[in-house]
């Protein structure tokens, strides 16, 4: 059933590239409207350096990696869907820090920690929430930070139109408990007008 549900996934957001849905590309009001769920505040609280190594889950085609690798020393970004980090490589290919995975982050082995990771619109594809914030404590260095957007929004369905995507939607008190029995702190929290965000630091 698991696989089934991550195929699924993977197909919609493959469907989204074939039919040229890309937000990096997108005219700037659709932009704007994103923002919503994240935006400069958002990447502002990862406190970037020119030393920082980043991983981003749920990369996408690149719409918040291309504003944040410019800015540190090593971007990595994980994606389950091959055709958006295809086209996140074209996004990204004047950055040469920048690695991108195809694969499942609950999964894929890094053979690195970082100073910062982050996340917006990505935890509701996720169904083991506290595993996966595990794996986040795992991979954060010391003082490093995680930062986490989610979607209010309670459908537990991405209506596609001619079909539906299974979702496992967030909710924010619940988010919190988890970060902290991840062993990580969480040193601010804030709603936008459709998110929740959330900064976290390991001590």
């Amino acid at each position: 059933m698991e696989e089934f549900l991550e195929n699924n996934v993977i197909r919609h957001y493959d469907c989204l590239i074939d039919e040229d849905n890309d937000p990096v590309r997108d005219p700037e009001p659709l932009k704007a409207y994103m923002d919503k769920w994240d935006g400069q505040g958002f990447i502002d609280k990862m406190q970037l350096s020119r030393s920082s190594s980043v991983l981003e889950i749920g990369v996408g085609t690149g719409r918040l990696a291309i504003r944040t690798a410019p800015q540190c020393k090593k971007f990595y970004g994980i994606d389950v869907s091959p055709k958006t980090i295809a086209r996140a490589k074209e996004n990204l290919a004047q950055y040469k820090n920048v690695t991108l995975i195809c694969g499942d982050f609950l999964y894929y082995r890094f053979e690195c920690t970082f100073d910062v990771v982050y996340s917006s619109l990505t935890f509701m594809h996720i169904e083991d929430k506290q595993r996966a914030l595990r794996k986040v404590s795992e991979l954060l260095n010391r003082g490093g930070r995680f930062v986490l957007s989610i979607d209010k929004n309670p459908s537990e369905f991405i209506d596609a139109g001619t079909y539906k995507v299974k979702i496992y939607p967030d909710n924010a008190d619940e988010t919190a408990g988890c970060i902290e029995a991840a062993g990580l702190t969480v040193s601010e929290r804030y709603d936008t007008e459709f998110a929740a965000i959330f900064i976290a630091v390991k001590i």
